[in-house]
């Protein structure tokens, strides 16, 4: 590892800490390195925070004239919530600029780097940049496509089931597991579910890590029939506020749905196709509302309809060391299925790790298989 790779995984290191709390801005970390030492360093903490840049530079103070900086995105050129950063580091009298990626944003894109340059401040750029575009792959679909970042999670048997015939599931999972799950949660800016999860296990679909005042992700129940019990927890007074009913056009004209609406919680209309709630065009309305990433956690109809639809960009299942068996058991995904071995989703760049006596695959859906 070179030096400069070492400053920049600090970076990574700091970036990392914003996860969960600057959606729909992207994780950055900074930091100012004078004669081989670190002296100051910051993240983007908040969103409509001060940005990473703009910590390291405060911690750093005049140690900052003519010393380097290691920032994972480009610093921005533009007036947003905040001052341009490039502007900071102009003015801060830095003496060279190191960055782990450009910043596909059309506000930015090369515009932060040719303002340090066009100021006789060097900088070199693709420094870790696989590692920088993976620590913001949902704010990179985000920007450059107008659709959120879709993760579908299961936790799953051995033998695949995520429920046994009589529908019970808690818990297959060991609570490590769960607690991770949890950290899932926390970083996505929308869990989603469908209706069929919801008639059964009844969740709050709320993040439980220990943490007071813990920021709640927006919470989604995919719901063509409008068959939400107006007693289910997602619509009680502490939780319908971040709950929102998708359902099809006519049902949300229904006295039902108004009574969803008093109830503090929103209902979004979204045409069906093929007899299902249209995926990719929910996805694009929630984006709009400024949604970067979705976490899909089930059941395994939705889960079926948002691969089918190539709406699914990662999956992250988790294997408990179990068997469950039956024919009537619950499979992780529903659906028709494909009809060859040729047109299975294939998943690709997967990384394994164990928890406790869990296992947890991530991967990637093979692009081919994105439409």
């Amino acid at each position: 590892m070179t030096v400069h790779e070492r400053f920049m995984k600090q970076a990574l290191g700091l970036a990392r800490k914003g996860a969960g709390r600057v959606s729909p801005n992207p994780l950055v970390g900074a930091v100012v390195v004078r004669d081989g030492a670190v002296v100051g360093a910051g993240y983007h903490r908040c969103f409509g925070g001060p940005h990473a840049e703009v910590h390291a530079l405060r911690q750093a103070g005049d140690r900052a004239r003519g010393a380097d900086i290691y920032v994972t995105l480009e610093p921005c050129a533009h007036t947003g919530k905040t001052p341009p950063c490039a502007d900071a580091l102009i003015q801060a009298g830095v003496g060279r600029v190191f960055v782990g990626m450009g910043d596909p944003n059309p506000l930015v894109s090369g515009r932060g780097i040719k303002k340090l340059e066009a100021a006789g401040i060097p900088v070199e750029s693709g420094i870790l940049e696989k590692d920088c575009r993976r620590l913001n792959e949902s704010f990179l679909k985000y920007i450059t496509t107008g659709m959120p970042f879709v993760v579908m999670k299961a936790a799953t048997t051995l033998d695949g089931r995520i429920a046994t015939r009589t529908g019970n599931s808690k818990w297959i999972t060991c609570p490590e597991s769960r607690s991770f799950a949890h950290r899932l949660r926390f970083e996505a800016d929308a869990v989603m579910v469908g209706s069929g999860t919801l008639l059964a296990d009844d969740p709050e679909l709320t993040v439980r890590l220990g943490r007071k005042a813990s920021k709640q992700p927006q919470r989604v129940i995919v719901d063509g029939r409008l068959r939400i019990p107006l007693t289910s927890r997602v619509l009680q007074p502490d939780f319908a506020s971040g709950t929102m009913i998708v359902t099809s056009p006519d049902k949300a004209a229904t006295p039902k749905a108004h009574k969803i609406m008093a109830a503090g919680a929103q209902v979004l209309a979204v045409p069906q196709k093929n007899g299902h709630i249209d995926m990719r065009k929910l996805l694009r309305k929630l984006a709009a509302s400024g949604i970067a990433s979705v976490l899909i956690e089930g059941g395994a109809e939705l889960s079926a309809s948002a691969l089918a639809c190539g709406a699914v960009d990662k999956v992250c299942i988790f294997y408990a060391p179990k068997l469950i068996g039956g024919r009537q058991a619950v499979g992780m995904l529903g659906g028709e299925g494909c009809a060859r071995i040729a047109e299975a989703v294939r998943i690709v760049d997967i990384r394994l790790r164990r928890i406790k006596d869990d296992i947890l695959l991530e991967g990637y859906i093979e692009k081919k298989h994105s439409r």
